[in-house]
Parts: C-alpha cells; sequence; structure tokens
C-alpha cells in the first residue's frame, strides 16, 4: 500500500507542475474547437455591415421591446442600436482574443459577463428552461452547458493563455516592471 501512495504522490505532483501550462492551452484548445464557430455564427446574425445591426439582432437581444414595437426596429431607441451593435462585436471579438491568447484574462471576463447575459436573455426574455442542477439529467440548455461554458473560462481568468499564446510573446517582449 506504501508503494502505491508513493506512486500517486509522484503522478500527482507531476500533474500538478505541467497544471499551469496545459490547462491554459487546453482550455483555448477547447474554447476553439467548442464555442469560437458557435459565438461567430450568432454574431454574424446581429450585422449587415459594421454599424448596423439586423431585425434579427434586435430580436435575439430584446425579444420583449422589440415584440412591444411590433418588431419595427426604428422604433427602438440609441441605447439598443448600441447594445445590438456593441454585442455584436464582442462576441466577434472576445473570441478571438480568446483563441489566440491576447489579453486573455480580461477576453475570459468578457466573455464570462457575455454568457450570464446571454443566459438571463434566454431565460427572461425568450422563455428558454433554465433547467436546474443536481437533477440527475445532464442536458439543461441553460445552467448545465452554460456552467461548463464558464468553468472553462475561469480557468482562462485564473490561469492566463499558457506559454503558446500572444500574451507569453508580449509579456517576454517587455520590459519588466517593478513588483
Amino acid at each position: 500500500m506504501t508503494r502505491l501512495l508513493a506512486l500517486y504522490d509522484r503522478a500527482a505532483r507531476l500533474a500538478d507542475r505541467q497544471s499551469d501550462w496545459l490547462l491554459p492551452c487546453l482550455a483555448r484548445l477547447v474554447f476553439a474547437g467548442v464555442l469560437l464557430g458557435y459565438f461567430w455564427a450568432s454574431a454574424a446574425t446581429k450585422l449587415v455591415g459594421p454599424f448596423s445591426p439586423t431585425a434579427g439582432a434586435y430580436g435575439q437581444i430584446f425579444p420583449r421591446a422589440f415584440e412591444a414595437v411590433g418588431f419595427d426596429e426604428s422604433q427602438l431607441g440609441l441605447w439598443h442600436w448600441a447594445v445590438a451593435v456593441a454585442g455584436a462585436w464582442a462576441e466577434f471579438a472576445l473570441p478571438v482574443l480568446i483563441v489566440l491568447g491576447l489579453f486573455t484574462r480580461l477576453a475570459a471576463l468578457g466573455m464570462m459577463g457575455f454568457v450570464a447575459v446571454q443566459s438571463l436573455t434566454d431565460v427572461y426574455g425568450h422563455g428558454v428552461e433554465a433547467g436546474a442542477w443536481f437533477d440527475r439529467a445532464s442536458d439543461g440548455l441553460i445552467l448545465d452547458q452554460r456552467a461548463f461554458w464558464v468553468l472553462l473560462l475561469v480557468v482562462l481568468a485564473l490561469k492566463g493563455a499558457g506559454p503558446l499564446s500572444v500574451d507569453r510573446i508580449l509579456h517576454q517582449a517587455s520590459p519588466r516592471l517593478p513588483a
């Protein structure tokens, strides 16, 4: 039993030494494989030009307000336009920053905020069932699925982008700041 515990202890120490570079690299790879395309496709439905939101953007972001004005986007104000444009651009930019590993911690925090707003809009604006935790079903679109998304983003916010990133290149190229 002592040998088994010693072997386990050596394996655990090896895993600990590798986690600082491996976790962020894997988190960015999984993000790229699972969420990059999702967010880019979603953002592409929201703009017809760099500053021209689609009617679908208003319907996705402000479902109740858009319905209240009879789906006439000209009845919505500057605030609605600004949020639709900024949201679409954030949906393009933040995932790219994460995949490149550029300003990763900030981009991960931004994506966490984005996912929170997206989830609240889905539940309260579109009436999507949030699901429940600890219910034996792992397919809840909001609580279950998005909890995994946020966990992935928390790893990036806490650990950074890892060694294979633009962040690392910039850090190595910049003069050292005093502590």
